[in-house]
């Protein structure tokens, strides 16, 4: 767990996130218990970027980020705005997704030109996310961002965002063929096949159930209200879905939207 020690911007999104610099020297896009997306997408954010992890894909590093009383007190804009009126921010413990860098030095962006996107280090990674996403039931489309660091000459992705997954706060996988695909298909061009994400899905298929069970150790009982039995459920509903990704992508590529376009 790290503490946060200043507010340094607001965040776009649903989620009202905030910006905060912390102690390990990091700057953390911080999602609060009290974001009007609810308190589960806090767990859904930690499980789903460290089971993300776990296959290979380049995600934030995460964390709890501890904030205090004292600086939501003394941080005028550390508030929820709520329809017409709005609410300090909870204090106690938070999620935290790392940011790339230090704001003030590196440029993130949420959207490359095409030739840009084909050039990618790791453009590979959106095959991977999307069986990922099939298998989490992410109910809202796939989210990255775009940087380059200082001594690398191409772009990276960073996938981020993954509160909708196991359908947010619902915690039921309600699939539909084009949930989780990302916006722009030409990251899919690489698919010629089922075999395109046979990497992906081996992977899926490794995570075990003391996998899981050690993620879930990490996860603040205060996200999940201290309801044991909710997020077990879950939990064991998302193993017995390793054997269903597959199907899950072929209908994708069977709907109306035709994702894979070299698909044969």
């Amino acid at each position: 767990m790290v503490v946060a020690l200043e507010q340094i911007r607001r965040m776009r999104g649903g989620a009202q996130s905030h910006l905060m610099r912390c102690s390990d020297g990091g700057y953390y896009v911080v999602k609060f218990q009290n974001n009007p997306q609810g308190l589960r997408i806090l767990v859904n954010e930690l499980l789903g970027t460290r089971l993300a992890a776990r296959l290979g894909l380049r995600v934030p590093e995460v964390n709890v980020v501890r904030v205090d009383q004292e600086l939501i007190e003394r941080t005028d804009d550390l508030v929820m705005q709520m329809g017409r009126g709005r609410a300090p921010c909870l204090a106690g413990k938070q999620f935290g997704s790392r940011y790339p860098g230090k704001p003030a030095e590196i440029a993130v962006y949420d959207f490359l030109p095409d030739e840009q996107m084909q050039e990618l280090s790791n453009l590979a990674d959106f095959l991977g996310m999307l069986v990922f996403d099939k298998w989490t039931c992410n109910t809202n489309g796939r989210q990255a961002i775009f940087f380059r660091e200082r001594s690398a000459s191409q772009y990276s992705a960073q996938m981020i965002d993954n509160g909708f997954c196991f359908n947010a706060g619902d915690w039921n996988f309600p699939d539909a063929p084009l949930r989780g695909l990302y916006a722009r298909h030409r990251v899919y061009e690489s698919v010629n096949g089922l075999e395109s994400f046979g990497t992906w899905l081996a992977r899926v298929k490794n995570i075990t159930e003391s996998v899981i069970e050690e993620i879930y150790s990490e996860i603040p009982p205060e996200w999940y209200a201290f309801n044991t039995e909710s997020i077990e459920k879950m939990l064991q509903h998302l193993l017995r879905r390793r054997k269903l990704v597959a199907d899950l992508i072929v209908s994708a590529w069977k709907s109306s939207a035709q994702p894979f376009p070299n698909w044969r």
